[in-house]
């Protein structure tokens, strides 16, 4: 049986083994690069149409310009430009032999290939297809799908293994060769997955920087175990710091990696991270263990004096380490599983280990277990959590309530063609540490009535909110007793056991209508200014909000908190974060809302908002510690941003005490986007100590907080660039952060050295840190990864940072205030 005629496998080693072992440049930045291609495109090949699935599917069509046979009558010859093309793949040749017996074949003369991912010239091929060996000579390749290009000496193939002699490898231009990668040899096993490459060398220019005389590398997508890019740092607090990440592929759905790591000056640290994944689940649990620690012994006295904190019993030098489990299971299509847990070894731990201000915050370790639902209607769960204590400056009475266990829910739906019905339920068991628990019912129906038009709407709503209790007994004696004594006081009577039995009772609750209306028209028109469209809107808002009073001083806190007065808090029913308080309330919000709405792209151009709460009577309900909210006007709270181009945004938020006749809080927020990608960064933070929090008085000191932030990528030309950032606090006169760096960038190769002043504990005391990365775009990177670094403190580092969720970097330690992710280094 004659075989048919397939198209040569040239590309078989090229496209799987020399960019095989260099790094995705998907998201690196190929701006400078010139418009040079290694191999031109061919301008008698059509265009790549599918890709490597389709081409089993697809005939080769054979075109040249003179069609013969040799005089064995077995071999055809195809010369004058010879065109075959199968899918998105063609082949051209000045000269085609073939012999349909043997399945033997040679190409001659301007040997040109191209598919859907490369393009290829050669001198010379041949080959055997039955023996399925072929030999291409004076290759040259560019890749299409990704940045690369090269060549090799020679190819030679047999079956699914091959050989590249004389290869090279660069993203580079042809015509500015900055880098190569170069090998003597090359071995592939497309079976294996697996090739072997021999005598490598990685050049700048032309000096050899690397040498490597063996190495394995993977050929496909398959993972493999081996090294990752090391990571190497410099600090005062560490000194020399190095980690040697190792990967371990154990199965097609679970791995591990280990994190080997020595800090010069303080030893050495293990961490280990193991991943998996299932058809309904996925999870990842990381552990770190330090056996010995050279830092609490240099510096005893912070582990140890009071006036550091809560002293420990002795120093925390063995044994220092940390634990994460992340997991989630899809029960069904309705239900699933999921858990966060977390631990540290010791209440210094993310101080110790932290080199950002988001460790140093963390208080406490949050873990949690739960299986949770959500329907058309409803939405709902049952789970746990615990808090562990992680900051040597508080005790275990710092902490809040564990919740073991929460069962909450909710449940909304349309009735009839007007009302919406619903219910949020809660019950949880309180359990701390220190202080007695209980637990909690807490059930809030309510109906309304949403009326909707094109420029107004009216949301009136009617809610009833009932609150239980069952208190362990001490707890109960303690709020009977604390009763008991403010009535003495308010009285002038004394404090007997009579009366503080009276004031006794394990299971109080609580019971009260809510009545809000929340109102609002919209008006528009059509604007110009300076020559631009805009849709100009006002949005007048109000808000009625009645809640009868109901003395709620027998009840416990276990979870509340009075909220941070703020624009949000002008239209919510409650001044407080949990149910242990439902605020009193006769009360009515008015705003204005002002937009510019350009009319080119719709975007908002302008707003500012503008609003106040009229207390009508006072109102009584308070945590323990405050006093009653009087009847009068809340703070002013204004806010605006405007974007007068492309370039500029300025934000603004201010709050106004008419009480005071003094502003509570201001913020100012400004960026400016430079050309080449620059970014400029300025904010700045004022909050009065006692500005204005519903029923909490003021302090003596008067500045709680007030702080600059200025920040920077400014590029000098299109390869040199310096980065800074300095965030300063005005009330603790010291800088909490500051970054200096430069960065230099070509086309393949990218360089940046980064120097980094930053808290390290909470004590005030700063560490300096210096980072030097050096990148060959394509290929891999060596040094710390400073753009993690560099995209967390300055906003914008990475434009698509300013238009999508902030980078993963900034919520690495912290997961809800505390939560420790299964992150390799949680503390960067």
């Amino acid at each position: 049986m004659r075989q048919t005629l397939r198209l040569l496998p040239l590309p078989l080693c090229i496209a799987l083994a020399l960019p095989a072992y260099a790094a995705d440049g998907d998201e690196e930045n190929w701006g400078l690069c010139p418009i040079v291609d290694a191999v031109p495109s061919f301008d008698d090949a059509p265009a790549p149409v599918g890709g490597i699935a389709e081409r089993s599917q697809e005939p080769t069509d054979i075109d040249g310009g003179q069609l013969e046979r040799a005089g064995n009558e077995q071999d055809i010859v195809v010369q004058d430009n010879v065109r075959l093309n199968r899918g998105d793949q063609f082949l051209g040749t000045d000269k085609l032999t073939y012999n349909e017996e043997t399945g033997k074949y040679s190409a001659i003369g301007n040997v040109r290939y191209q598919d859907s991912g490369m393009r290829i010239v050669a001198e010379r091929a041949e080959g055997d297809q039955t023996a399925d060996q072929h030999r291409i000579e004076d290759v040259q390749y560019q890749l299409t799908e990704r940045r690369g290009n090269g060549g090799a000496e020679r190819i030679e193939l047999d079956g699914p293994k091959g050989r590249l002699v004389g290869s090279t490898y660069s993203t580079c231009a042809p015509n500015q060769r900055a880098w190569e990668l170069r090998a003597s040899s090359i071995d592939i096993d497309t079976e294996e997955g697996m090739g072997v490459a021999r005598n490598a060398t990685v050049r700048i220019g032309k000096m050899p920087v690397l040498f490597v005389p063996w190495f394995m590398f993977p050929v496909d997508d398959r993972r493999r175990t081996g090294l990752l890019y090391p990571k190497l740092s410099l600090s005062g607090r560490n000194g020399l710091d190095y980690e040697q990440p190792i990967y371990l592929n154990l199965a097609p759905n679970y791995d591990a990696t280990l994190y080997p790591r020595y800090m010069f000056d303080r030893g050495g640290v293990f961490g280990a991270e193991f991943r998996w994944l299932y058809e309904k689940g996925k999870g990842e649990v990381y552990a770190n263990w330090m056996p010995s620690d050279k830092l609490p012994g240099d510096e005893p006295g912070r582990y140890l004096n009071p006036e550091f904190g809560v002293p420990m019993s002795s120093l925390p030098e063995k044994n220092r380490g940390q634990f994460s489990l992340s997991a989630t299971h899809n029960i069904d299509s309705t239900w699933y599983a999921a858990t966060n847990l977390g631990w540290v070894s010791d209440t210094h731990y993310f101080e110790d280990f932290s080199s950002s201000l988001y460790g140093i915050s963390n208080y406490f370790v949050r873990s949690d277990i739960g299986v949770y639902g959500r329907g058309r209607y409803w939405s709902g769960g049952v789970m746990a959590d615990h808090y562990q204590l992680a900051d040597y400056t508080l005790t275990e009475a710092s902490l809040q309530y564990d919740r073991l266990p929460r069962a909450y829910g909710s449940w909304a739906m349309p009735w009839g063609t007007r009302f919406d019905v619903g219910v949020d339920g809660e019950a949880v068991r309180f359990e701390h540490e220190v202080f007695d628990g209980g637990s909690r019912l807490d059930l809030k129906p309510y109906i309304a009535m949403p009326l909707d038009g094109a420029a107004w709407f009216i949301h009136p709503k009617l809610a009833w909110r009932y609150t239980a209790y069952q208190l362990d007994g001490d707890l109960a004696d303690s709020l009977a007793l604390s009763r008991a004594n403010t009535f003495a006081a308010a009285n002038g009577v004394p404090v007997t056991p009579e009366l503080i039995a009276g004031f006794h009772d394990r299971t109080p609750n609580r019971s009260v209508p809510i009545t809000s209306v929340d109102a609002g028209l919209y008006f528009d028109r059509n604007t110009e200014f300076r020559g631009k469209s805009y849709l100009h809107t006002l949005e007048p808002r109000i808000y009625y909000l009645n809640v009868p009073y109901r003395n709620q001083d027998g009840l416990p806190v276990f979870d509340t908190g009075s909220m941070t007065f703020s624009w949000g808090q002008l239209f919510r029913d409650n001044r407080y974060t949990g149910a242990d308080r439902q605020t009193d309330a006769n009360q009515l919000t008015t705003a204005l809302t002002t937009r510019f709405i350009s009319e080119d792209d719709g975007r908002e151009r302008m707003s500012a908002s503008i609003g106040q709460i009229q207390y009508f009577d006072d109102s009584l309900v308070t945590l323990p510690g405050q006093v009653p909210i009087e009847q009068g006007k809340s703070a002013w709270i204004a806010d605006g941003t405007v974007s007068p181009n492309d370039r500029w945004t300025i934000g603004a938020t201010y709050m106004w005490n008419p009480k005071f006749s003094a502003e509570d809080m201001t913020s100012l927020r400004v960026r400016y986007l430079l050309r080449n990608s620059g970014v400029v960064n300025l904010s700045y933070r004022y909050r009065r100590n006692g500005a204005y929090q519903p029923g909490i008085s003021p302090p003596e000191d008067k500045v709680f907080s007030e702080q600059a932030d200025f920040s920077f990528l400014y590029p000098i030309n299109q390869t040199w660039s310096v980065v800074g950032r300095y965030y300063y606090s005005f009330k603790d006169k010291k800088e909490l952060e500051s970054i200096a760096g430069v960065q230099w960038e070509s086309c393949c190769l990218a360089a940046r050295l980064v120097g980094r002043r930053y808290l390290r504990n909470r004590d005030g005391e700063l560490d300096t840190r210096i980072m030097f990365e050096f990148e060959l775009k394509g290929l891999g990177s060596a040094g710390q990864n400073t753009e993690r670094v560099l995209r967390r403190g300055i906003l914008g580092y990475d434009r698509d940072d300013l238009y999508l969720v902030p980078p993963s970097s900034t919520e690495r330690l912290n997961n809800g205030g505390g939560q420790v992710e299964s992150i390799p280094d949680p503390t960067l």
